[in-house]
C-alpha cells in the first residue's frame, strides 16, 4: 500500500485571464510597431528609433509570454518516501558550500551554512559535507574546526527537540526564547547552547582580528599555494565535514566558481562517491530541516532518471527590507518563472539551492548503458587519477567496489585538486560545471538540458533555504552587471541554446525561455533609447507618439494594461502597491545601467580589450539601522562606481528637456508636426522612474552623488543637448 502512494505531484496551474492579458499586450504592441512602419516618413528618426526599439520589446515579451504560459507547481511529500524507503536504504548525500573572499564573506554566515546542513533530518551517515575555501584563508580553516566541536552540541540539540531554524544565528534570536510553560531540561539546554554559540562567535570575531596560528598555512600566498584537504570531522553520529582549499598557481587559469566545484566533485567522487550532490553559496542555509527528504522525493520519485536530473529550489532571503526598494526579492520572479519552466523543460539551474545527480555532473546523457570503457578514454574524460576514474566506475554501475575511509583518500584528492589535473580532460568543457561564462550555473544547467534531461523545480513551506540578499544600490547593481555580463557570454559559447537546439536536444520553447535570460544585457540599448526619446522630441520639438486621438490611444492602452497586468502579479502574491512600483523602478534603473555595461564589458572581452573578472558581493548578516531606513524611504546610497552615471545622466536630460518644454525654449516647426503630450508624459514618467537619483543629486555622505559622478554626468548630458540640437538642425 505504502509503495502506491506518490512522493511528488506536479499539478498544472490554469491562469486564463492572465493568458488573455498577456495576448492583448503582445496585440497593442504589433499595432504599435504597425503604426511606426506606416508613419515612418512623417515621424522621421525618432520614428524609426522608437520602431526598432519597439520590435525589440515586442520579441522580448513573446520570450516572456513563451515562459509564463504553462504553469505546473511540484509538491513532495516526504512521509510518503519514509514509508517507502528504510533510512538504511536512503541514498547518500555530498553537501557542497564555496566560499572566495573571508573579507566580503562573513565567516560567521558561512559557518552558520554549514551548521545549518550538518542538522539536516537525514541520516548522518549518509551525508557528507564540503567546503571549498578559494581565499585559502586561515580564518576560514580556523571557524570550520571550531565549528565542527559546536556541531556536536548543536546538531544533537535541534533533532532532539525538533527545532525547525537550524541556523544558530537565526534561531538564537528573542522570539525564539523559551518561555516558562516550555520544560525545564529544555530551557537550561537552550541557554547552554546559546551560550557555546556566543563562544564560538567571540572566537571566530577575535581571530578574525589577529593573527589566527596554523601551520598549514604559514606564509602562504592566497593566489600561490599548493592543494590543502584536511579532515576535519570523520564521525557517524555527526555528517563528515572536510576542508579544501585547491592548489592555486598565477600561470594557470582557475575558473572561478566553476573551477572550485569541479575539484568538489573530484575530491568528494574520491572520499564518499554520493550518487547526489547539493550545493549552495555561503550565505544560503537551511531554513526546512527536511530539504534533502524534499528532493529525494522528486530525485527518486521519478519513472525516469531522464525526467529529472537536477531539482531546483527557490531562493528566498531574509531580513528583506519593507516593500523591497531595491527591487531584489525575487518573490513574483520565483513564482512564475520557476513555475513557468516547470511546464517545459524544467528550471534554470542558478548555481545554489540544488540537487544534482552525480552522474549527470560527469557529463552522461540519458541514453547511456552502464558498459566498461578503455582506461585511455576515461584518462582523457576524467584525469589520470586512477582511483577517481575507478569511482565514476562505480558510480556509473559498470564495475562494482566499496569505497574507503575519507584519511585514505587525503592524497588522491591532493592530486585531484590540483591546478594542472584538467589539461588535456573534458572538465570544464563536457563534464562537471562548464567554464567559458561567469555565470557558470546557467551555463552548466543549458549543458544538462541540452543532452535532452530535465530539471524540477520545489517550492517548500516554509522555504527550504534563506539567504541573505545585498542591501545597497552599490552592491546591488555589481552583481546585476556581473550576471548580465556572464549570462550575454553564453550567446558567444559553443552552448548557445539556439546551436544546442539545432545540433542537441534542447527543446523549442526552452531555447526561448534562455534566450529571454540570455539577452538581458542586449535589451541595454533599447531601453536607454527610450528613455531618451522623449527628452530629444521635446528638446528639438518633434514626437515620436502618435498626435491623433485615436491613434493615441494604442500607447495608452499598452501601458495602463501592461501596469495593471504586473500590479494584478504582486497583489496575488500579497505583496504591496509600493513594492510594485519600487520593483518597477528598479527594473529601469538596473537595465539602463547594470545590463548596459555588461554589454560593454562583453564587447571588449570579444574584441580582446579585457578579460572577466569575477565580482563577489559582499554577504553581511545584517543592516545597520540607519543604512536600513534610509533604504526603506528610498534614500540608494552611492558610490563613484560608473554604474551610476548613465542613471544620473538620463535624469538630468529628462528634467532638462521639461523645463525646456515649459520655458519654450524649442525650436519652431510646422503645425501639427511638435511635441505632443505623449513625450511629456513620457519624460516625466523617466524622472520618476529615475527619482532616487533626483533625491541623490541634493544627498549627503553616501546617501548623495558624488560630485565626480556629477560632473561626469552633467558633462554627458550637456554632448546629449548640444547632439541633439545640432541634428535637428541638420
Amino acid at each position: 500500500m505504502a509503495n502506491s502512494l506518490p512522493l511528488f505531484d506536479k499539478i498544472h496551474q490554469t491562469k486564463m485571464v492572465l493568458r488573455m492579458v498577456e495576448l492583448l499586450v503582445l496585440f497593442l504592441l504589433l499595432s504599435l510597431i504597425i503604426y511606426h512602419l506606416v508613419s515612418l516618413k512623417s515621424h522621421g528618426i525618432p520614428g524609426l528609433l522608437a520602431f526598432i526599439c519597439e520590435c525589440s520589446f515586442t520579441f522580448n515579451w513573446i520570450l516572456c509570454v513563451n515562459l509564463k504560459w504553462n504553469q505546473f507547481q511540484c509538491l513532495s511529500y516526504p512521509k510518503h518516501l519514509l514509508l517507502q524507503f528504510q533510512t538504511s536504504e536512503l541514498p547518500a548525500v555530498d553537501m557542497f558550500v564555496t566560499t572566495a573572499d573571508v573579507e566580503l564573506e562573513s565567516p560567521i554566515l558561512t559557518m552558520n551554512t554549514v551548521l545549518s546542513l550538518l542538522a539536516v533530518d537525514y541520516p548522518a551517515q549518509k551525508l557528507a559535507c564540503y567546503l571549498s575555501d578559494d581565499g585559502a584563508s586561515p580564518l576560514t580553516y580556523y571557524s570550520l574546526v571550531e565549528t565542527s566541536k559546536f556541531a556536536k552540541i548543536w546538531v544533537p540539540f535541534c533533532k532532539k527537540y525538533e527545532i525547525q531554524v537550524r541556523a544558530p544565528f537565526r534561531y538564537f534570536t528573542r522570539s525564539s526564547e523559551p518561555s516558562e510553560e516550555h520544560p525545564l531540561e529544555f530551557q537550561q539546554e537552550w541557554e547552554s547552547v546559546k551560550d557555546k554559540y556566543e563562544v564560538l562567535c567571540q572566537k571566530i570575531e577575535i581571530a578574525s582580528q589577529t593573527f589566527v596560528p596554523c601551520e598549514v598555512f604559514t606564509e602562504m600566498d592566497r593566489k600561490n599555494h599548493p592543494t590543502i584537504t584536511k579532515v576535519i570531522m570523520e564521525e557517524s553520529v555527526v555528517p563528515h565535514l572536510v576542508y579544501i582549499s585547491r592548489e592555486k598557481q598565477p600561470k594557470h587559469p582557475h575558473h572561478f566558481k566553476a573551477g572550485a566545484m569541479n575539484v568538489l566533485t573530484r575530491v568528494s567522487g574520491l572520499m564518499t562517491n554520493a550518487p547526489f550532490i547539493m550545493n549552495v553559496d555561503c550565505d544560503m542555509h537551511v531554513n526546512n530541516p527536511q530539504v534533502i527528504l524534499h528532493a529525494m522525493c522528486m530525485l527518486l520519485g521519478v519513472k525516469n532518471e531522464t525526467d529529472c536530473a537536477f531539482v531546483q529550489f527557490a531562493q528566498s532571503f531574509y531580513d528583506g527590507l519593507k516593500d523591497d526598494p531595491l527591487g531584489n526579492q525575487m518573490v513574483v520572479m520565483n513564482e512564475y518563472v520557476g513555475k513557468g519552466l516547470a511546464g517545459i523543460q524544467g528550471p534554470f539551474y542558478f548555481g545554489t539551492n540544488c540537487f544534482h545527480r552525480r552522474k549527470v555532473i560527469y557529463g552522461l546523457s540519458p541514453d547511456h548503458s552502464a558498459t566498461t570503457e578503455d582506461v585511455m578514454f576515461m584518462q582523457k574524460k576524467f584525469g589520470k587519477s586512477l582511483e577517481f576514474i575507478k569511482s565514476a566506475q562505480i558510480l556509473s554501475g559498470s564495475i562494482k567496489g566499496e569505497k574507503g575511509g575519507l584519511w585514505s583518500s587525503v592524497e588522491a584528492a591532493n592530486q585531484a585538486a590540483g591546478c594542472d589535473y584538467e589539461y588535456g580532460t573534458c572538465w570544464g568543457s563536457k563534464v562537471g560545471w562548464m567554464y567559458g561564462s561567469s555565470t557558470e550555473d546557467v551555463l552548466t544547467g543549458l549543458a544538462i538540458q541540452g543532452k535532452g534531461w530535465k530539471s524540477m523545480s520545489c517550492f517548500t513551506n516554509p522555504p527550504s533555504f534563506k539567504g541573505c540578499a545585498p542591501n545597497n544600490a552599490p552592491s546591488f547593481l555589481t552583481q546585476m552587471k556581473r550576471w548580465s555580463t556572464g549570462l550575454l557570454e553564453i550567446l558567444f559559447t559553443s552552448k548557445c541554446p539556439v546551436l544546442v537546439t539545432i545540433n542537441g536536444n534542447l527543446q523549442f520553447r526552452q531555447c526561448l525561455a534562455y534566450m529571454w535570460l540570455l539577452t538581458w544585457a542586449l535589451m541595454s540599448i533599447p531601453e536607454l533609447v527610450y528613455t531618451l526619446l522623449p527628452a530629444y522630441c521635446i528638446i528639438t520639438n518633434s514626437h515620436f507618439l502618435p498626435k491623433d486621438e485615436l491613434a493615441l490611444l494604442i500607447p495608452v492602452t499598452l501601458v495602463v494594461v501592461y501596469k495593471a497586468y504586473t500590479l494584478y502579479e504582486y497583489c496575488i502574491m500579497r505583496q504591496s502597491v509600493r513594492a510594485w512600483w519600487n520593483n518597477q523602478r528598479m527594473a529601469r534603473i538596473t537595465c539602463t545601467s547594470s545590463w548596459l555595461f555588461g554589454l560593454i564589458g562583453v564587447i571588449l572581452k570579444l574584441l580582446g580589450l579585457s578579460q572577466a573578472v569575477f565580482e563577489v558581493t559582499k554577504k553581511e548578516q545584517s543592516q545597520d539601522y540607519e543604512d536600513e531606513t534610509n533604504t526603506k524611504s528610498g534614500n540608494f546610497m552611492f558610490d563613484e562606481s560608473p554604474l551610476f552615471v548613465p542613471g544620473t545622466t538620463i535624469l538630468l536630460l529628462n528634467l532638462t528637456a521639461l523645463i525646456v518644454g515649459v520655458l519654450g525654449f524649442q525650436p519652431s516647426v510646422d503645425s501639427g508636426n511638435g511635441v505632443g503630450i505623449g513625450e511629456k508624459i513620457c519624460a516625466s514618467l523617466v524622472v520618476l522612474y529615475f527619482w532616487p537619483f533626483f533625491k541623490g543629486l541634493f544627498g549627503t555622505g553616501k546617501y548623495g552623488l558624488p560630485v565626480s559622478t556629477i560632473c561626469k554626468s552633467g558633462a554627458l548630458a550637456l554632448l546629449f543637448m548640444i547632439y541633439f540640437r545640432s541634428s535637428n538642425q541638420t
